[in-house]
């Protein structure tokens, strides 16, 4: 089954991420690479997002489409990147949830079938 692991930046995380001098940041980066190498057989696409600041949002709410930039919402936690994994099941990708170096949420979806 097919499921999507969105990886969720706090602004914590994000604080002490730029607070790292650069050997400790690369170091954090590696932990991730490694993550990605040892579940390589079950990570079948992953992508890293620009931040939040380069979003533009398009609202279809009735008359004329609206354009802005930025993201849709002022939030706390900004989805910074996602990997699409095969697995099992469900209790496979909270394996793999559970494992991840990264940032501090990992929200799990399962992709419909079409």
């Amino acid at each position: 089954m097919k499921y999507v692991l969105m990886f969720v930046e706090t602004e914590q995380f994000a604080a002490d991420l730029a607070a790292m001098d650069d050997a400790e940041r690369e170091r954090a980066y590696a932990r991730v690479w490694q993550w990605f190498t040892e579940h390589a057989d079950q990570v079948t696409r992953h992508v890293y997002l620009m931040p939040p600041e380069a979003a533009t949002t398009v609202r279809l709410e009735g008359g004329d489409p609206v354009i802005t930039d930025g993201p849709f919402v002022e939030g706390k936690e900004v989805v910074s990147g996602f990997a699409e994994v095969d697995v099992p099941d469900l209790d496979g990708a909270l394996r793999l949830a559970k494992s991840w170096p990264g940032c501090p949420l990992v929200e799990i979806r399962p992709i419909a079938s079409t």
